[in-house]
């Protein structure tokens, strides 16, 4: 029956969200903590799939909305007020609006040309933040940034197991939105533009108007990230705007197998753990991270997720989209 499919990935769906509940219960905080991390950063290369996987637009410049909105989060919270509901509206807006100026100048090109614009205009913005001292703090970034307060609900997101819960129910509600978008005729639309731009133009597709759209919907899910990782992080600098940013995304895709949507989660994952479990031990994480990255394209070139899916066939949540490769045209 052609129901059954979709109940089981329902089935499947569901306890991956029960399980995501799970670490607060049984974890000391120090995990609980590496897991939030996981969370946000998995939505980061989310974000960063829709444009890579789904529509072929290679951005390298990807953390400029992460870090758009986490310090909207930063100077709202620390100048307006501590104001949960308004932050989010605030940063969200902000990072939508930077995206709808920056998608009418990059989306005039593509290819490395696209790459290196996407670049430039990130490391625009991380110029400002690393000048502009009076409004973001300069290189020592805006400090001491409070755990969101969400009265009148009687939960507070001050305790790191308080703080996953909230996070986790934002990874969930953001999964759900971004696998009905993929799974959505415009989804289906994006798959087509990645193979063949001009064959969608012949078919009536308005190209462009797809890219732009992707483009700021991509940007408001790595806003996501970022007002949840300044709230995880105390603190909002520079660096959440560089390019170091934009590649460990980039690689979370590249690791986890774009196109998938669930491919970056395991990529978030791999580079968070590598980052802060390995880096206790050896300052050559990095080193590591390289070696998994050679044996993922020798052994896995599709991406973590697809080998996982050809090994536990149960576990196919979402069919792949047909992603072409994994080098940039």
């Amino acid at each position: 029956m052609t129901w059954l499919p979709w109940v089981r990935r329902v089935g499947w769906a569901g306890l991956a969200a029960l399980l995501l509940l799970v670490p607060p219960l049984v974890l000391p905080s120090f995990y609980v903590n590496l897991a939030t991390k996981v969370l946000i950063f998995a939505i980061l290369a989310m974000s960063l799939d829709l444009l890579l996987g789904y529509t072929g637009l290679w951005s390298f410049g990807h953390a400029a909305f992460f870090g758009v909105a986490a310090y909207a989060v930063g100077l709202f919270t620390l100048r307006v007020q501590n104001n949960f509901a308004l932050a989010i509206l605030v940063s969200l807006g902000a990072t939508a609006l930077v995206a709808a100026v920056f998608g009418l100048l990059v989306l005039r090109t593509r290819g490395v040309y696209f790459m290196m614009l996407t670049l430039a205009l990130a490391q625009v913005l991380w110029g400002v933040a690393f000048k502009w001292r009076s409004v973001t703090g300069g290189d020592d970034g805006l400090p001491a940034i409070p755990r969101p307060d969400l009265s009148p609900l009687p939960f507070k997101a001050v305790t790191s197991a308080d703080f996953y819960v909230l996070t986790a129910v934002v990874f969930i509600l953001v999964t759900v939105l971004m696998f009905l978008i993929t799974r959505s005729p415009f989804g289906h639309s994006l798959e087509g533009i990645r193979e063949n731009e001009v064959r969608m133009s012949a078919l009536g597709y308005n190209v462009w108007l797809h890219g732009y759209l992707v483009y700021i919907l991509s940007a408001v899910f790595a806003g996501v990230a970022g007002l949840l990782f300044v709230y995880y992080n105390g603190i909002v600098s520079p660096t959440d705007l560089s390019v170091v940013r934009s590649a460990e995304a980039l690689l979370m895709v590249v690791l986890g197998g774009g196109g998938t949507l669930f491919g970056p989660i395991f990529g978030a994952l791999v580079v968070v753990l590598l980052q802060n479990l390995v880096g206790i031990y050896t300052e050559r994480w990095l080193t590591i991270l390289g070696l998994v990255y050679v044996l993922t394209v020798l052994f896995a070139p599709r991406g973590i997720y697809d080998a996982i899916r050809r090994r536990f066939p149960l576990a196919r949540l979402q069919p792949r989209a047909r992603y072409a490769s994994s080098h940039p045209e």
